[in-house]
């Protein structure tokens, strides 16, 4: 009793306390003195999902390649006095806020034909305000978008022979609307002697303008246009049940020479997919493939078609290229995997509601996972390139001191930390290890499923179950954690909620490669580099000595370019960093021969490597105290029975 009135007594007093400060603020206390807070008194309105009031009719003229710029004129209904127009910043497939703002210039606009002003909103610069002034049926916009016209302003869109036009980059649109409500009616001006590809059906072509047939702004931002003066089309799936081709586009017409070997690996791919999920969803795709060092060479994902870029000798030079081949695969697969089933989280009405990326280790992760099956079970790749590629990820991705940490669920908020800008020590800060970490994962959750079921189910069951529903629909179906937990139970009943958090939350602990290890295979090292890594090495101009000496080196452009120095490495404690540039090495002018023999050397003479380099203007001497000589990956077999990692990457009959 006692100790309940002292309760009572002290809850009371608190109460009395918070009475006679709330009182004492009622009665007048005077504010801190400093400055208040100002809030927006006019927010932009929130997407609805209701019809806007008519088509937009948008005219890109992108003729004009010498200056790398774009004119955009577009005519959009007004559907009452207020109008704000918005420029997409947060991008379906790069998942962050990377609306390339900055590049609007000439920005003009009338109301029927009479000129009107507008201002940037004051806390959202993507967003302009129309001040009508009167009654408005329609607003005339126009400016251009200037493209990169060097590498140092940003990733190169258009050359002389190339433009790569992405719609997201040459629209405003009405703020206040879901864009599956916004049709647009839309028309592109190329050079007179340029063919393109593209997801969009084209209505009418008179010269070098063609109009296409009307879409709704998502759908119309989800189709991108590549265009050039060297072109050809392949058709992928002959008679299929939807047409398939691959649009290349190049920077000389000799890069176009594709072999029908070639070809049918490509051909193969449509149709491991097709078993792999048992489903499509377009009516027609299209693989918007340039081959070039003149342009970007990037990897985007639509529902009708990709965003795909490689060397300009990917098919004249087809056994040294493998590296890159399961670019096409991985984002073929996005066709399933993030475009047709999307995360909720990821999910949003227009382009200017923030997305979370919580899930990228499913969107992207398991996308990486079928990306490399695939690429193999196509024929793409060779199984021992497939191996190649694994002891690569198992390699590098095992040896980042970031893991120390940060957990990979962390780093599905990269793209929003940092859009792709270069890191300093990215072994160290992590970056998107939602890829191949989370590939690995998937690895590991397919064989386990294979072990518990005696080999009759698999992540392929997971696949169907997962992404293969409503064959043909175009319409996005969105998931949680907990709907990718449930589709696992369904396939091989276990807690794949504690399997998977455990894997995803990690900090401090190694690397998740039980799936190696159940696939019947483990990470070795030798002095020789697997063939996959000596074709990109050959290839990319690039020598990889990150797990001997710590170091990457480019010698494209300036031999001997430090491209990365791993976090805590001998080449690390030397004192060496990214961006200085190697001149000698024991006293003689720098190769990479050069240095790989000062490494034999110091491994079999135990003595320090003695390292010449450049940085800036300033030049110093680095002793390298490294003495366990070249180390390459590569995967091992182990035991006689069975691989079930070369079962998973065996084509599908």
């Amino acid at each position: 009793m006692i100790r309940c009135d002292v309760r009572r007594r002290s809850a009371m007093s608190a109460g009395r306390l918070v009475l006679l400060m709330v009182g004492a603020g009622a009665q007048g206390f005077a504010a801190s003195p400093g400055p208040q807070g100002v809030w927006p008194v006019n927010p932009i309105a929130a997407p609805r999902d209701q019809p806007y009031v008519g088509p937009i009719r948008l005219d890109v003229d992108a003729s004009h390649l010498m200056h790398r710029t774009v004119h955009v004129r577009e005519t959009i209904p007004v559907g009452g006095p207020d109008l704000v127009l918005l420029y997409p910043k947060w991008l379906p497939g790069t998942h962050a806020p990377e609306g390339e703002i900055d590049r609007l210039a000439g920005i003009k606009m009338s109301a029927d034909g009479a000129p009107v002003t507008w201002t940037r909103d004051p806390v959202d610069v993507n967003a302009f305000r129309v001040h009508l002034g009167h009654h408005a049926t329609s607003v005339t916009v126009e400016f251009d978008y200037l493209s990169p016209i060097g590498a140092q302003f940003g990733a190169l869109e258009m050359s002389p022979d190339i433009a790569l036009l992405e719609w997201n980059e040459l629209v405003l649109y009405p703020a206040g609307y879901y864009t599956r409500q916004i049709p647009v009616d839309a028309a592109l001006t190329l050079p007179a002697d340029f063919r393109f590809g593209t997801a969009l059906e084209a209505e009418t072509t008179a010269g070098a303008t063609t109009h296409f047939k009307r879409t709704m702004l998502e759908t119309l931002v989800d189709s991108p246009v590549y265009s050039g003066r060297y072109a050809a089309r392949i058709d992928l799936d002959p008679n299929g049940k939807a047409p398939v081709h691959l649009d290349l586009f190049a920077d000389r017409p000799d890069e176009l020479a594709a072999s029908e070997t070639q070809i049918g690996a490509y051909r193969s791919l449509v149709q491991q997919a097709y078993k792999l999920f048992g489903s499509h969803h377009y009516d027609h795709y299209d693989f918007l493939f340039s081959l070039s060092d003149q342009v970007q060479q990037q990897g985007l994902e639509h529902h009708q078609s990709s965003e795909d870029g490689s060397d300009p000798e990917s098919f004249v030079k087809w056994d040294a290229t493998a590296f890159d081949r399961d670019l096409l695969p991985h984002e073929f697969t996005h066709s399933w995997n993030g475009k047709f089933r999307r995360p909720a989280d990821l999910w949003t009405p227009n382009y200017d509601v923030p997305m979370q990326d919580s899930l990228l280790w499913v969107y992207e992760g398991q996308t990486e996972y079928w990306g490399q099956v695939l690429a193999a079970r196509s024929g793409l790749r060779t199984q021992q390139q497939a191996l190649d590629q694994l002891a690569l990820f198992v390699a590098y991705y095992g040896s980042l001191s970031g893991g120390g940490w940060r957990s990979v669920a962390d780093t599905t908020n990269d793209e929003i930390i940092n859009p792709r800008r270069p890191q300093s020590w990215a072994d160290y800060q992590r970056f998107e290890d939602y890829y191949v970490v989370g590939s690995l994962i998937w690895l590991d959750a397919d064989t386990l499923i294979r072990e518990r079921s005696n080999g009759a189910r698999s992540l392929d069951d997971f696949a169907r179950r997962f992404f293969g529903i409503n064959d043909g629909s175009f319409v996005t179906v969105t998931y949680t954690f907990d709907d990718v937990v449930k589709a696992l139970n369904a396939v091989e009943p276990y807690d794949w909620a504690g399997f998977l958090r455990e894997r995803l939350d990690a900090v401090g602990k190694p690397l998740p490669l039980d799936g190696l290890k159940r696939g019947g295979y483990r990470l070795v090292y030798s002095d020789v580099p697997n063939d996959l890594e000596t074709a990109s090495e050959q290839q990319r101009k690039r020598v990889d000595l990150r797990f001997s000496i710590g170091v990457e080196i480019d010698d494209k452009d300036s031999p001997g370019q430090l491209s990365q120095v791993m976090w805590g490495s001998a080449a690390y404690r030397a004192g060496l960093t990214a961006g200085g540039r190697i001149l000698a090495v024991n006293g003689v002018a720098y190769s990479a021969d050069q240095l790989k023999f000062a490494i034999r050397a110091a491994h079999d003479q135990g003595k320090p490597i003695e390292i010449i380099v450049q940085t800036g203007d300033r030049f110093s001497v680095a002793r390298v105290d490294y003495t366990e000589g070249l180390r390459f990956p590569h995967l091992e077999r182990v035991g006689a029975e069975k691989s079930t990692l070369d079962q998973i990457l065996a084509p599908r009959s």
